[in-house]
């Protein structure tokens, strides 16, 4: 099943229709697609609230071919809540030299449909601490 991720400056991941019952709870597991074509997978949640997956994205400022990175991240464990608050960090080392996080909160509306909100700040590697101003968006 793939879900929807839309990206503006926000990350925001939509699913498509799920068939989820409106009292269901928040899962964040699973395949994502935004509007620009980005993937996420995100693997099984574990007892613990942490969790691994993969990142391909379909925009990048480098020259590089674009290929998956791993995500590591952590979510709020299911019993503190039905939309859950969740992060993970992706390192692009697979073709590029940034780091990004993302923080957000999985949602599920009256219909049942889910989405993840999220914001996101990526880190670039500069040459010199002069040019810090510009190393994160």
């Amino acid at each position: 099943m793939v879900r929807e991720i839309r990206l503006p400056l926000a990350l925001a991941l939509s699913p498509a229709s799920l068939g989820v019952a409106s009292w269901s709870k928040c899962v964040l597991s699973g395949q994502w697609q935004n509007e620009l074509g980005s993937q996420v997978h995100i693997f099984d949640v574990e007892a613990d609230g942490s969790f691994s997956g993969e990142y391909t994205t379909a925009v990048s400022a480098t020259q590089a071919p674009i290929r998956p990175a791993l995500l590591r991240g952590s979510q709020q464990l299911h019993g503190e809540g039905q939309q859950p608050t969740f992060g993970f960090t992706v390192n692009w080392k697979s073709f590029s030299d940034s780091t990004t996080v993302f923080v957000g909160q999985c949602f599920v509306d009256k219909s049942g449909e889910e989405s993840l909100r999220t914001m996101w700040l990526l880190r670039e590697e500069v040459s010199s601490e002069k040019d810090d101003w510009k190393a994160t968006r």
